[in-house]
């Protein structure tokens, strides 16, 4: 029986890690279509959201159920504690690609993004798919040092996000409020996709050392 329940345990965190990746796909196709103006990734980004809030569901009620019946201590406790608080992370990130695909199709047939701010968008895209992809793999490993390594990437993001304002209200902006209130939303969007992959590394310093960073 007890074998069983690592097993069951193990299998949660697969699926977590799987999730992840998931998400992962969801914010780069979002970002496809967004300077792409393609309406049928678009569409497919804001339609996959229901397949990861089931997955979440799925995850949830499996790590519930251990809790509920197992009665987990220590680490293992830790575990299911952290699961399904970075399971709430992971549905946010997939809500947040929603959002910028809705940014896309709200602006077709053009681009939401002038196309001198496209290396702009791509680099906090390029920065946002890199973190989720280490939170990913500090999830998988348990890296504590990798964990506190991300912090870095997020300055990053944060100097790319006050980079993005600084054009939108500098005196050469000539595209009008409205565009301008979309990107201002869509430099928000990617710096919470990134806080929330630091949260989900943070749960993995709280999974290995029973403290909260």
């Amino acid at each position: 029986m007890r074998d069983q329940y690592y097993e069951q345990l193990d299998a949660i965190v697969d699926d977590l890690v799987n999730l992840t990746g998931t998400v992962r796909r969801a914010v780069a196709d979002a970002t496809k279509a967004l300077l792409e103006a393609d309406a049928q990734i678009a569409e497919s980004v804001i339609a996959g959201d229901k397949d990861i809030d089931e997955a979440t569901e799925i995850i949830e009620e499996r790590a519930l159920l251990l809790l509920a019946t197992q009665q987990p201590v220590a680490t293992d406790l830790r575990q299911l504690v952290a699961t399904l608080r970075m399971l709430t992370d992971l549905q946010r990130m997939g809500d947040l690609s929603v959002h910028v695909a809705k940014v896309a199709r709200r602006r077709m047939p053009d681009s939401a993004v002038p196309a001198h701010l496209h290396p702009n968008i791509t680099a906090m895209a390029t920065v946002a798919d890199s973190m989720i992809d280490s939170a990913s793999r500090i999830v998988a490993n348990r890296n504590v040092d990798a964990a506190g390594q991300l912090e870095n990437e997020d300055d990053e993001m944060d100097r790319l996000r006050k980079e993005l304002l600084r054009s939108l209200l500098g005196d050469s902006w000539s595209y009008g409020v409205e565009p301008a209130v979309d990107l201002a939303l869509l430099g928000r969007y990617y710096e919470r996709i990134g806080d929330h992959a630091v949260s989900m590394a943070r749960r993995v310093v709280y999974l290995v050392t029973g403290q909260l960073s």
